[in-house]
Order: structure tokens, then sequence, then C-alpha cells
């Protein structure tokens, strides 16, 4: 029996198209006996390197290739052309290296050149890149089936000898049988072709899903990448249900009239002999000036900074020095660096911003010296072999965080530097998860979206369907009462986590020593942005060097800081020189007064901060590390609080554990201090320490025995009792799977430290650039423009004649930026900014329509400029603006008709612009009423500015909430709470029984916060739920949640509240009983007295 091979198929990266993963299609072959097996992904080679390394492993010979689309005429021809389809296709196999790189080469071109619909080449590129490579004519979208399907049979001929010349003996006719009658007689015309033309036949299965009953699943896939359902008619649709992974028995059986198909499929695999040279590292060639040795250089340019660095140099920094460049050199890294520092030094001299450091480079002397880092390792002891193991051979990483709003230039520098065919970013795959394939499915299979969103919202994020179907008893009822849906719930599990599109990787860039095309083929992406076709493991795994260009907000807020620092104060700080000692920072930091500060503003951060209380840089670090899962529950983050307080003594299994844990008052925190224990106690080296943490980290039974014996023999060798060791040991081995790479904390550390330092000392300033930075976040703004007024900063309104496009300091106050407010676009506002600028303030609507460019602004944004009250300072008032708009706009206009005729000169169009208060008149009418501008302000900015509509209110609302929204973060979980705001954002949707909940925000004066109504509630106050409804909520807190919410229990219109007779009940913590506050509790309550009982609860 002949070794029949699959030589076209399909897996997922055939993008909502093929039905099964790659690893389903290898476990079949290996399976079914095969031999070999091609992949013929359409137009890509996304899974090329994953489906090599699977299929090796599996000792099946992978056959790597592509079924491509080749354009009728040229590739660069971008129309359709009467009678033709838009591209054929063609099945190309990679013979050898050169037949890889050239299949490489052809699907970059059809992205970059090609792309009309589907990735293109054309005869022309097929010509060029035809060495190595095995072509067969395709399905019965290929060229030659399609003229013989038309009759063409003297065309198809041509064809046919076109690909024989080029391709030789290793073009062949492919020929399938799906069961379909047309393709019966495409084959038996492709037989006859074979003969008279002396080109070999070869069968396959143009497989899209492993088995038979698969077919509806990629049905169903199909339906999702056209956006229509099962029931259209006019659809993409196979008419076949045999595309499926046949055996080699059943291939033989149907093609038993022509064996010479079946034994050519293995023929072509044998003649297929592709190795990739994987694990090979292609780093790219860093040039030095003055034809330097690398090593040299690199040496040099560190000695340079040492003197900077370490003013006095001691023994220990020149032995570490030393140990670091050796390693790097011996490792082949050197380049690695000078190309990190060299992007680095360029990004510096732009005042571009780069982060201070992210993850375990920051152990680095070698960064520290280049201005990679900006972190002393010494000082913190941090370890360069957890960055670099010379005893284990991994390529390191060294990401970086670059300042978002200007990454761009960065990689721009790269691709300059090294050649814009050698430097791209990464391509990234998103997948069907449990939820989006169960929305998809049910879209496709008609199913209501209101039933189909509940059943969604039933799964939990992150979970399988599998697991959601096993843990949810609601789940396993409706698809025990509902047909239909188990059947969805069937078709979303077997398309589940595959393959849905392709984006471009948030960070990742790759360097190649060459043309990219030499590794990888290329990818455009909707956003027109070119990346590699390999996601990040494939670029690990065929050794390019592939670096995170991470672009971090807060870096951009920084940045903005101090460039209005300098210009407000005339100042210019320097945070690589500021003290890492100010009392002002660390007062912010204690008292969780952190909203804006990096890595430190969320709900459960500000507890545990309060609850560390950091005094010292270290502190800071340690708070990072400890905001984790892992830490959070466990007693580690509870010692570290009560030995920090006092609460807990601090002690040590061994005296030399001190010097490593008293930082962290005993506690094993760090990854770093797992390393330095085994290093000091038991003789590891600092290499052979970091496999002793990777091995306590993965928790491998053998790997860890074998570690537990070398660390209690080589603690003997140190004089410690082997009881004593083993207690040790195991210590860190409980800890290591909690242990935080302190490198990365402390990196991060700094960048908290700075943004708190900033707050703290240029509170006015950084909260112009934190608000910039969120002007397109209408909850973020109010979120922070509300800490604004917890400061005591005054926002000031948007003003036509003085906002620019960003918020500003303005006489120690904010004024609103222009670019907030909701329909005024960037080109309008810089037009806007440009006139005020060269010809000074506007004086009216009139004017402002007569001097700026008509094109750049459109009725509705002058609107929302009115309504925000950025007019306000111009003539007339807000409702006289509103009329006189349409009116403005046509003398403007007639205006500009007047000069383009030559009928008005320029200075006559200044002077009717100086004469407009007195000849153009606005109408008589009222003003709206301040609820009305209020609204307008809320609406388009997000917040109240001129006032608040509650203000009226205030009196009475301190009479009946027990709480302002602002008091309720010092409370307990689950605490009793009563207050009055109101309502906006509110949604609502079914809850597991079909009953409808609600959502919604609660603003009072001064703060926000989430409502949440369960259905009992919700059917009774439907009413009352409305958006800007006033209402008194009675609940409980829930902080449990981040950002906390109130669980409503009862919600009463504001206006229908005649008196609420009620107990007063006041709960004291243990750390508020002090003499001073019951001395002003006292005071309080005798200044008003009343009829009500009053209970202290201590």
């Amino acid at each position: 029996m002949t070794n029949f091979v699959h030589l076209h198929t399909h897996s997922d990266y055939s993008l909502l198209d093929g039905a099964c993963s790659i690893s389903q299609l290898i476990n079949q072959a290996y399976k079914l006996d095969m031999p070999a097996l091609a992949l013929t992904d359409h137009g890509n080679l996304f899974g090329a390197i994953d489906f090599y390394q699977k299929a090796k492993k599996r000792k099946l010979k992978p056959l790597i290739g592509c079924e491509v689309y080749v354009a009728p005429t040229s590739r660069f021809k971008k129309k359709k052309i009467g009678g033709q389809p838009t591209a054929y296709h063609l099945t190309l196999l990679a013979k050898n290296k050169k037949g890889y790189e050239n299949l490489m080469e052809l699907i970059t071109g059809g992205y970059l050149e090609g792309f009309y619909y589907h990735p293109r080449v054309d005869k022309e590129f097929l010509s060029q890149k035809g060495e190595g490579l095995i072509a067969l004519s395709g399905c019965a979208k290929g060229e030659i089936p399609f003229l013989l399907s038309q009759n063409k049979v003297d065309k198809a001929k041509e064809i046919c000898q076109f690909y024989k010349n080029l391709y030789g003996e290793d073009f062949y006719l492919e020929v399938q049988d799906v069961g379909l009658e047309f393709q019966k007689k495409i084959n038996s015309s492709l037989a006859n072709l074979s003969q008279e033309l002396s080109i070999p036949l070869v069968a396959t299965n143009d497989v899209h899903y492993l088995n038979k009953e698969d077919a509806q699943a990629q049905d169903v896939l199909l339906c999702i990448q056209t956006g229509k359902t099962l029931d259209d008619t006019n659809r993409l649709k196979f008419s076949s249900s045999e595309l499926y992974f046949r055996s080699s028995e059943e291939m033989e059986k149907i093609f038993s009239h022509l064996p010479q198909a079946i034994s050519n499929a293995e023929l072509i695999s044998e003649k297929c002999n592709l190795e990739l040279e994987l694990g090979k590292t292609h780093l790219p060639v860093y040039r030095a000036p003055d034809g330097h040795n690398l090593d040299k250089y690199l040496r040099k340019l560190c000695q340079e900074r040492l003197p900077h660095c370490y003013p006095t140099a001691s023994t220990s920094v020149e032995q570490r020095l030393e140990t670091e460049l050796n390693i790097i050199s011996k490792a082949g890294y050197t380049g690695y660096f000078l190309i990190v520092w060299d992007f680095i030094s360029y990004a510096k001299k732009k005042k571009i911003l780069i982060g201070p450091g992210r993850g375990s480079v920051t152990g680095s002397i070698v960064a520290y010296l280049l201005g990679i880092t900006n972190i002393n390792p010494l000082a913190y002891g941090l370890l360069f072999e957890r960055f670099l193991n010379p005893e284990r051979t991994a390529m390191p990483d060294i990401d970086i965080d670059i300042q978002d709003e200007r990454r761009n230039e960065v990689i721009s520098y790269v691709r300059e530097k090294y050649g814009k065919e050698n430097v791209a970013q990464i391509i990234t795959f998103g997948t069907m998860a449990a939820r989006a394939a169960v929305r998809d499915v049910g879209r496709v299979l008609g199913i209501p979206y209101s039933r189909v969103d509940r059943i969604a919202k039933l799964i939990p994020f992150n979970t399988e369907l599998k697991t959601a179907i096993e843990e949810s008893s609601e789940l396993k009822e409706i698809l025990k009462e509902d047909g239909k849906i188990k059947t969805l719930f069937e078709i979303a599990q077997s398309i589940e986590g595959f393959t849905r599109h392709a984006s471009t990787h948030a960070a990742g860039v790759v360097i190649a020593p060459d043309k990219l095309t030499y590794y990888t083929p290329l990818y455009r992406t909707n956003k027109n942005e070119i990346t590699t076709q390999y996601e990040m493991h494939s670029i690990e795994a065929i050794g390019l060097l592939k670096m995170d260009f991470l672009g971090l907000k807060t870096l951009n807020v920084i940045g903005d800081a101090l460039e209005i620092i300098k210009k407000n104060k005339g100042k210019e700080v320097d945070l690589d020189r500021i003290s890492l000692e100010d009392k002002k920072a660390y007062e912010l930091l204690s008292q969780a007064e952190t909203l804006g500060v990096f890595q430190v503003e969320s709900r459960g951060m500000q507890e545990l901060i309060k609850k560390i209380h950091p005094e010292r840089f270290e502190d800071l670090i340690a708070v990072l590390a400890l905001y984790r899962p892992g830490p959070l529950h466990s007693r580690m983050m509870d010692d570290f609080i009560d030995r920090k307080q006092g609460r807990s003594k601090i002690e040590y299994l061994h005296p030399q554990l001190e010097p490593i844990l008293k930082e962290t008052y005993g506690v094993m925190l760090y990854q770093e201090q797992v390393m330095r224990i085994a290093n000091i106690l038991a003789d590891f080296s600092l290499g052979e320490a970091d496999i002793l943490r990777r091995a306590m980290g993965k928790k491998i039974p053998r790997l860890m025995d074998e570690q537990k014996d070398k660390f209690i023999e080589g603690a003997k060798k140190k004089e410690v009792n082997p009881s004593l060791a083993t207690r040790i040991f195991e210590l860190m081995a409980h800890f290591a799977g909690y242990g935080f790479n302190k490198s990365h904390s402390t990196g991060y550390a700094l960048i908290s430290y700075q943004t708190a330092y900033l707050k703290a000392n240029y509170p006015l300033e950084f909260m112009a650039a934190l608000l910039t930075s969120e002007i397109e976040n209408t909850d973020k703004l109010a979120l922070y423009i509300n800490e604004c007024r917890r400061m005591d900063i005054k926002i000031l309104p948007p003003d036509i004649n003085h906002s620019l496009a960003n918020f500003m300091v303005e006489k120690n106050k904010l004024r609103f930026a222009l670019g907030a407010i909701k329909n005024v676009g960037k080109a309008a506002i810089s037009s806007i900014l440009r006139v005020r600028e060269k010809e000074g303030h506007f004086s009216s609507i009139f004017d402002f329509y007569r001097r700026v460019n008509p094109k750049t602004v459109n009725k509705r944004m002058i609107e929302s400029l009115i309504k925000s009250g950025a007019f306000d300072c111009l003539e007339g008032s807000r409702a006289q603006n509103l009329a006189v708009i349409d009116q403005a706009a046509e003398k403007a206009a007639q205006i500009q008709q007047d000069r383009e005729r030559g009928q008005l000169s320029f200075l006559e169009t200044l002077e009717k612009r100086e004469s407009g208060p007195s000849t153009e008149r606005f109408p008589t009418i009222e003003e709206v009423s301040k609820e009305t501008k209020l609204a307008w302000e809320k609406e388009l900015l997000g917040i109240y500015i001129s006032g608040h509509p509650l203000e009226k209110y205030r009196k009475r609302i301190s009479r009946y909430a027990a709480h302002s929204i602002k008091d309720l973060s010092g409370m307990r979980d689950e605490e009793k709470i009563r207050i009055v705001g109101i309502i906006s954002s509110l949604t609502s949707r079914n809850d597991r029984k079909g009953k409808r909940m609600g959502f919604f925000t609660l603003e009072d004066l001064d703060s926000q916060i989430e409502v949440l109504v369960f259905s009992s509630l919700y059917e009774k106050r439907t009413s009352y739920i409305e958006e800007g409804k006033l209402v008194l909520i009675k609940g409980k807190l829930d902080t449990a949640s981040d950002p906390p919410k109130v669980i409503a229990e009862e919600i009463i219109l504001f206006s229908k509240i005649k008196d609420i007779a009620h107990n007063l009940h006041i709960d004291i913590k243990q750390e508020e009983l002090k003499e001073k506050n019951l001395l002003r509790l006292k005071e309080l309550l005798s200044s008003h007295k009343g009829k009500h009982a009053l209970y202290l609860h201590l």
C-alpha cells in the first residue's frame, strides 16, 4: 500500500476558513501513520514555524507550502477584469532552503505589492522566484481547472505549458474529488492534459477540517468571515462535506482509476527536504566607529561612564563590570547591547523619555553605565545573572519603555539605521475566546442577540466553554432544554481557540542582519502597518532579535509635566537628580492620594500602600512586588506589614540571612533574595542559583530533589546544620512560588516615585499633564477633575481666547482644554490657535467665523464650543450665539467670496472685522437656564464646570445623606451606606434568571461611584432609575470590586423625601479611638442636638 501524503491542507491560519488547528492536523497524520504532511494555508505562512516544530516532534516530515493567489494579469493592476476572478489559486511547496526563501518573497510581495481582495502574485513574479519550488495546479479555483470548466481547453494548455516551462518536472496537475459532479469532469480533462502534455497528476483533498462531521463548523466560520447567517442563500459556501482529512485507504479508493496520482503524492513529499536552522541566533550587525572591535568599544563606553555613575569606584564595582563584560562577550551579545545603547542614545538626544528600567536587565551594571537603565544595580542588590545566566543558553530580553506618543520616532530611527527591509513590527493573532465564539455562532445560527448575549455572559472571562458548562448548573439546564442552544455550544466548542484575525503586536519589533524576507515573510495589516508573518515565539525560534518597544503613557505625563513646569515656573526639573527621600512624596504615598501615580492608583493598591506606609524607596519597591495574587492570598503580605509596623517580631533562621532579608523585614519577597541565599549559604554560583530559582518556580519534583541535595551538601561545607539547611531550603521553595523579580519592581518603583514626587511638589503642572493624557477618555477626565477639586485646584472653563488644545496652568488654576470638548477636532483647534496667535483674541462669533478657515470648522463644532461655555468670553449670551450661527457663517462666506472676486481689499476686510460689534446685532432673546447650561457642560465636557445641579440641594442633602461619595473610600466592605446623587451612564442587562438588573453611575457634589441594582429592586424602582434623576440610595459598600461599587437595597426619589426618621449609628475604628477625635465628636454632637437616639460602636 502507498503511503499517501496530504499536500493541500488548511489550518485555522486560513483565517475563518480552515476549521482545524495545526496540532489537530499533525495528530491526525500521525494517527493515520502518514510519513509526511504539508501545510498550505491561503496566501500566508502564519503557522509555518509552529507546524515545522510540532511535526518534527512527532517524527513527521513537515512540508512547508502555501496556496497562493495568482492575479489574472499583473499583480499591480487593482481592478476586476470581465469574466475573470480577481485571483486564481496555485499550490506551492518548498523543496529546499532556496524554495523556502522564494516562497517567503512571493508571499511578502502578495501582501505588499499585489493585494486586491487577496494577497496576489503574478506570473512574472512566479517566474522570478521559481527555483526550489514544486507547483500543483490548484483546486477548482486554480486557473487551469477554471479554464477547463469554461471549455477553454487551448487556453488551459497554454497555461499548463507556462508552468511546465517554469517548474519543469516539479509541476503537477492537481486532481481532487470531494463528491462534486463538475469536479469529476475537470479531473477527466486534467487526466487528458496530463497524457497529452506529459505533466504528472497528483491527488489532494483540499483539507479544511478534520472529520466529515466538522463541515458545519467550517461553514459557520465562512459565515463569520462574510457576515452572513446559515440561512442566507446568497453566500460563500462549500457544496460538499468531503473536505476532511481522508485516510490513505479512502484516497486510494477514490482515485483507484488514477493510481499514479496517489503515488505521486508520496513522491513529491520525498522531493521536499527543507531543513530549517532553528535555535541559531541571527543578530544584526552593529558597526562601531573607526572599525573598533565590538568588545573593546563596549568596554570603552562603560569605562567612560564609570566616573559619572560611580564617582568613588571601588574594587567591587570594577569586578562586577569585568564579570558582566566577560559573560556578555562569551555569549555573543556585545552587539545586542550596543544596538540598544545606540537607539536609546538617539532617543535621549531627541528628548524622548525612556523608562528607568524594565525587567531583569535592570540588574546589569553594563546597562546602567550605557544609560539603557537608570538604576544602580549595586545600590539595590540586583543581580546580573537574573538577566543573563552564563550557565544556561537563553537569549536575554531587553525590553524598553518609551514615551508612548513618540515611540514611532524610535522605531523609525531603528528602521533607518538598520535598513527598512531589515526591521519590522511583529504580528499577533486574536483567537476565538469562549464568549466571542458563542456570540459569533449565535449570530450565524440566527438566534436573537439578546438571548445569545445573556447566555454568553454566563461564561466567566478566561474560561473555556467545557469548564464553564461543567461549573454552571444554569448553563447545563439551558443546554438540556434548548436543542438550538446545544447546537450553538457544540459548534462554538469546535471553533473555540481558532485564530480569528491578525494585528500588530503592541510592543514587539524585530531587527534582522539582512533582509527580513530571508527569515520571515511580511504582512500588511488593515491599518497599513507592515509586520512579520511569524508571531513572537516563531520569531524567537528562527533566531531573530526581538525587542519590546513598549509605549508607556505615564512617560507622556512626566514629559508634559516637566515642560509645563519649565514654562510655568522657568525651572528645569531633572528627575534623575531628585532626592529619593522627599517628605512630600512619601506623605502623598502613605495617605494613598495616588490617583494618577504610576502603578499605585487602583483601590486595592491604595489600601495596601496605606497599610505599608512607605517611608523609603525600598518600601515602594516592596509594595509593587507584594501587589500580586500570590502574596495577596498568602501570609507574605500580612507578615511584611506586621513586621514593618512592629506588630510581629523579625526573626532569621540563620545569622547570614539577616543582611539578605533585612530590607523586607525578614520576608523572602524577591527572586534575587532566593539566589543570594543559595549563593551565600550553600556556595552556589549566581548562575547555579538562578537555575535553582527556576526549578523552585516550576516545582518539578525531580529537579527540586536534585537541587535540594545540592543545597544541603553546599550548606554543609559552609558549616550549616543539614536539618537547618533543609528548613531554609523548604522556606525558599515555598516563597519562590510567590517571589518577584526585584529588578523589574525597582525600575517601576522609580517611575511610581517620580510621579508621586511631581504630584506632591508640582500639583498644578502634574494634574494638567495627567488630564491631557486622558483628553479623549471622559470617565477618566471626570475622575481626575474630581481629584483636582479634592486637591483644591480650581478648574477654569474652556475659553476660546485662552484655552489651548491641552490642559494648561493659568494663574494657579487649570484651564480646560479645547481638545477635551466633544465634537471639536484637532485640525479645527490647530486652525483656531494659529489665527489667535497671529491676529489676537476673538471679539464675537462673527469675528470668529471671518477669521477661521471655514473648511476646518462646522456648525456642530461651533454649537459644542458655545454650549460648553468656550464662547462666554465673546459678545452675546449662549442663546444669542446659538441663534446667529447660520447668519455669522453666511456673512463670513460672503466676505470671502467678495475678496476672491477682488471686490474687497484686505484692509477693507480688517475694517469690516473691526466694525463688527456696531453693525452686527444679536437677537433679543432670553438666556438659557442655569440647569440647561449645566446639562450642556456635562454632555460636552463630561463634568460640570460653572456650577453643579446639586448645589441648591446642598443643605438638604447633608440632612438626608449619611455619607458623601468621597467618604466611602475609607469604609469597610459591606458597610451600610446612604448617599444622594444624580444618575448617569445607565445600563441594564438580564441576570441569570432572565430578569433585568441595572448599573449606573451616581454623582454627588464631589465624586461619583458605580451602583449595582439587582433585579428584585430594579423591577420595583424602574421608574426612578432614569438618567438625570436625583435619588437617595440605601445599600452596602462592595470594596471587593476594583473600583468599589454600591449595591443598592433601596432607591428613593429625592423629591419625594419628606422626612426620614432614623437613629444615628457611628462606628469608630480602633485606630481612630484617640482622645482628640473623641473631643471633636463630642463638640460636633453638642452643636447638633435632636430627638434621635445615638449609638456609638467601638
